[in-house]
């Protein structure tokens, strides 16, 4: 099977017989068995993706206790991004 190569100008529309297939397939249908499966959302930067701003970051010192910070790092790398999604979680959802 040859490799066939599009550019934005180049790929061709879709036909109507194009999308009558994929209307009519079904999920049980599709292979999935080259496309692993993510399970790391550490790198995970919707506003990249989104073209949106990137928050800015800001070094703070806080006592926190040791049961918290241990099962922060149990995750390995990324403790203080996962802290940082479960307080931005909390202050999405916070009643003013």
């Amino acid at each position: 099977m040859a490799i066939v190569r599009y550019t934005l100008e180049t790929v061709p529309k879709p036909t109507k017989k194009d999308w009558d297939r994929v209307k009519n397939l079904k999920d049980e249908d599709i292979d999935y068995s080259d496309i692993p499966e993510i399970t790391d959302f550490s790198k995970f930067r919707p506003w990249e993706e989104r073209q949106m701003f990137k928050p800015v970051k800001v070094a703070v010192t806080c006592k926190l206790d040791a049961d918290i910070v241990a099962w922060l790092k149990q995750g390995g790398k990324g403790y203080q991004t996962r802290m940082n999604t479960i307080l931005r979680e909390a202050m999405l959802h916070s009643v003013s």
